[in-house]
Formats: structure tokens, sequence, C-alpha cells
């Protein structure tokens, strides 16, 4: 029983008093906190099932487009025509606060802004099948850095909501009705007390006047002896 820990006093009391309020406080905003992650992972399972999809299909596209290009070209005449690649790619990873939530934030920056230095070789020696390849991969690009940002993210908010949600059962379960329980414990005890000071109050009083009527009576009696 919760109560039998506590002092039961009237200063313990009001801290019990205030503590339940913070409490009370603290449990709606941590519902809110999380009601809020909820939404907003929500909206993040959706992005990533869908990014999920597209990247997919554009992988089966480029890999398709590839195929061809190795159909259509030389095996050495591919491969020597994309092992020195004219373009640089640049990824900056940044932090952005959600929630108390410290997602993923990535940057690409390009080596140069020119689009078409991801074609790392020559149009006399290749075939059109190559150039769709190396697009369709390029394309895919900020797709997939998209997709890793939102997965890292849905694993982050997943387990801040998982920690939200153990707050919010403990205040609700645990602490809260503990508190309660020692807020009615004390004011029982305190009650108990007053009413047992009362009562002693009330037996003095009764002795006390018991004592008057007494002295009274034995004065009386005194004063209405026979004369000397």
């Amino acid at each position: 029983m919760a109560g039998t820990h506590v002092n039961p006093t009237r200063m313990e009391l009001t801290r019990l008093k205030r503590k339940l309020v913070t409490a009370v406080r603290g449990h709606k905003l941590l519902k809110d906190k999380r009601d809020e992650l909820m939404r907003q992972f929500l909206d993040l399972v959706r992005e990533n099932k869908a990014l999920r999809e597209r990247v997919e299909e554009g992988l089966k596209t480029a890999n398709a487009n590839f195929a061809m290009a190795r159909a259509a070209d030389r095996g050495a005449v591919l491969d020597v025509a994309l092992m020195t690649p004219k373009q640089e790619v640049q990824l900056e990873a940044g932090v952005k606060n959600v929630m108390s939530v410290e997602i993923p934030v990535f940057t690409v920056k390009t080596r140069t802004p020119d689009p078409n230095d991801i074609y790392s070789y020559g149009f006399a020696f290749t075939s059109g099948d190559l150039d769709v390849a190396v697009h369709s991969l390029a394309d895919l690009l900020p797709d997939l850095l998209r997709l890793a940002e939102v997965e890292k993210s849905c694993q982050l908010m997943a387990a801040e909501i998982e920690k939200t949600r153990r707050r919010v059962n403990a205040l609700e379960h645990v602490m809260i009705p503990d508190m309660q329980e020692n807020i009615r414990y004390i004011t029982m005890k305190l009650d108990e007390n007053e009413r047992s000071t009362q009562i002693r109050l009330m037996k003095v009083k009764d002795m006390m006047l018991e004592g008057s009527h007494r002295g009274a009576r034995a004065r009386s009696g005194t004063g209405n002896g026979p004369a000397g």
C-alpha cells in the first residue's frame, strides 16, 4: 500500500498535491507529444512506402537499361566508358529537430552544375542505351537519398514513440494513482487526528466543567453548614 510509506502531515499533503498537479500536466503534455509523433510517424510511413515502390521500380528500369546497353556495346567498351567518372557527388548529413527527435537531413552537392557531366564518356563510341541507363540512374539519386532519410527518421521516431508511451503509462498507471492514494491516506489520517483531538478537547472540557461543578457544590455545602 502506497500510504504506508508517507508521513501523514499537512506539509507532506501540500507537497504531494503540488507534485500531483505537475504530474497531471506532464502526463497531458506527453500524451500530446505521443499523439503528434504518431501523426508524423504515420505520414513518414506512407511516404516511405511510396518512395520505396518508386525506387524499386526505378532500379528495375535502370538495371534493364544497363542490360540493354551491355547488349548493344561490347563489355570492354562499357567498362572503359564508366571507369573514370566525370561528375563527383558530395553528401552532407545534417539533423533536424522534430518533437525532440533529431532526424537526418541529407544535402547533395555536385562538383559541377552541368547536368551533362553525369556522362563520363564520349558519345561517338557508345550507344544511346547507355545514355538512357546513366540518366535513369542519376534521376533516381534524389529519391534514394530521401528514402534513406525517411527510413532512418521512421526508426528514430518509432523509438521515441515507444519511450514516450512508456512514460505516459508509468504516469497514468503508477505514479499518478500512487500520489492520489497517498493524498487520500494522508487526508484520512489528518481527519482521524482532528477528530481524535476534538474528542480529547471535549473530554477535557467535560472534565473541567465537572470539576467546576463539584467545586461549586462543595463551596455551596460548606456555606450552608450549621452555625457555631
